[in-house]
């Protein structure tokens, strides 16, 4: 009989007994993409380093064009330009103005810059400005966008394109990271055949090993992928017992009950802990077994592609991303409107496998029903709507919480 408890109660409970982050080390910036920050990163220096033109114009002193319009400009002496890749030669005295291109280095006395729409220059080396600007205006600031001792990322951070960006702006070449954890992968049944073999009579490929594999790999991990295994207590010891190297286990299959049911009793004989959960209050991966194993953790998933891919997206995945060493909040959902009516049994949680479209400005979530042992409804499926916990369903037209694949 699964002793079933809620989906965040075997998180916290689980969290406190993993080790955040598996080991650390550096890597070069270029080629972090993906990686999480072990520590966090200060900045050394100013971003921008000098005060810049967002416009091509000319800079100025903005109180030199106060009260400056179309038909009464400022009339400023055009004291000479800014060069790209270099700081003016001199201050801009009051009166004057400067060409100045985007990007250009505003000169030491200019507080602003004028767009050049608003400018005309009548060829006596002065410049009609027809349009006041106030201080600040059109210009970015010496370290306006990162100060130097600002805290840029911090420590559990997954680092994106535009964080990249920001490090190589400042000269940081290299950066403190946890190294990608290596996740075993194994299938069991002896119903089950890999992908190149020809299934005989009641044999079935393996779909749910190739499918964590990719969302292991999409999450940042790195899969090692050991085959199938079938049903025989030896066998499935031998198999959990390698994969232990790695710094988590994935077994997928045999985590129910039953007599063939053996992943549960493997994950006892080994080392110290053992099963911690064994049983969510999910629809669907109801089946999942959650241990630790030595400090390692160990997961049994159900069987069913849907069930298995279910439990990995919700209960598996902010696990394996502690052990990565990132710090997230919770998933945050998108709100939409549940297009039928769908029941829940009280006592669990559900994830709703749906579609989704816009109809008349509001997006909609279309239910893809069907047995757990379908892998079809998950390829058909964007998201998943989520029945918290004894909700007892939705009705049509409800807005509901929408959980994104991706």
């Amino acid at each position: 009989m699964l002793q079933v408890v809620p989906v965040s109660e075997a998180l916290e409970h689980l969290r406190g007994m993993l080790s955040r982050g598996v080991k650390s080390g550096r890597a070069s910036t270029m080629s972090a993409l993906g990686l999480v920050l072990s520590a966090d990163i200060v900045a050394g220096e100013d971003l921008p380093p000098f005060a810049r033109s967002t416009v091509d114009g000319y800079a100025v002193r903005a109180a030199d064009t106060f009260g400056a319009s179309e038909s009464m400009p400022a009339i400023l002496d055009v004291s000479g330009d800014v060069a790209m890749g270099s700081l003016p030669g001199a201050p801009l005295s009051g009166g004057c103005a400067m060409r100045i291109p985007t990007g250009g280095a505003l000169p030491e006395g200019a507080d602003a810059a004028v767009m050049l729409e608003y400018c005309e220059e009548p060829g006596d080396g002065t410049v009609a400005v027809g349009g006041a600007v106030g201080p600040g205006e059109n210009v970015i600031r010496r370290g306006e966008d990162v100060a130097t001792g600002d805290v840029l990322l911090k420590d559990g951070h997954r680092l994106r394109p535009q964080d990249l960006g920001a490090l190589e702006g400042l000269g940081i070449i290299s950066v403190p990271i946890y190294e990608k954890p290596r996740v075993a992968v194994i299938s069991t049944g002896d119903e089950v055949v890999r992908a190149s073999e020809c299934p005989g009579p009641g044999r079935i490929r393996d779909m749910n090993g190739p499918a964590i594999r990719a969302s292991l790999e999409r999450d940042g991990l790195v899969p090692e992928y050991l085959g199938v295994v079938p049903d025989e207590r030896g066998r499935i010891e031998d198999a959990i017992g390698s994969a232990l190297q790695f710094d988590a286990v994935l077994v997928s299959g045999g985590s129910s009950a039953g007599p063939r049911d053996m992943v549960a009793l493997v994950f006892d004989s080994f080392g110290r802990q053992g099963v911690v959960v064994h049983g969510l209050a999910l629809r669907p991966g109801k089946p999942t077994i959650m241990a630790v194993i030595d400090g390692k953790l160990a997961v049994g998933l159900p069987g069913h592609p849907s069930s298995a891919l279910v439990a990995y997206e919700t209960a598996v995945r902010p696990l394996l991303r502690h052990i990565a060493g990132e710090i997230v909040p919770a998933g945050i959902p998108v709100r939409a409107r549940c297009s039928r009516n769908i029941s829940s049994r009280p006592g669990r949680e559900e994830f709703v496998r749906c579609s989704l479209r816009r109809d008349g400005g509001e997006m909609w979530a279309d239910p893809i029903l069907g047995k757990s042992g379908l892998i079809s409804t998950m390829i058909r499926a964007r998201a998943f709507i989520h029945l918290p916990l004894d909700s007892g369903g939705v009705g049509k037209g409800s807005l509901v919480d929408v959980y994104l694949f991706d």
